[in-house]
């Protein structure tokens, strides 16, 4: 009976110690699809944006409307070029993942 009281608490004392890399792996592994959602995001602006510009309307407002509500993103123009960088929200990393994509719309067209 003895040997049954000292091992009451080993079950308790390895979920303590695996806990820890539980919310590790756990946050690993939330940060891993939040780039790679930011990714998508950023190429599919990118493309909206480069769309806009073949269709001669504003291509910031295109590619901010393809981005959904609320994501922190930073979109350029230059000539026919259109860059996307999408910040995702990620606990304990804030600004320091970010995705960026660009699309081209091709020469300029001739007169």
């Amino acid at each position: 009976m003895t040997r049954l009281s000292a091992e009451s608490g080993q079950a308790t004392v390895e979920l303590v110690a695996l806990l820890p890399l539980a919310v590790v792996a756990g946050l690993a592994g939330a940060t891993i699809l939040a780039a790679q959602s930011a990714a998508e995001h950023a190429g599919q602006a990118a493309h909206a944006g480069a769309i806009a510009l073949l269709q001669d309307r504003d291509p910031r407002a295109a590619a901010r409307g393809s981005l959904p509500a609320g994501t922190r993103a930073e979109i350029g123009v230059r000539a026919r070029r259109v860059i996307v960088t999408v910040h995702p929200r990620v606990p304990l990393l804030g600004t320091a993942l970010s995705a960026t994509e660009s699309a081209d719309a091709g020469p300029e067209p001739a007169p």
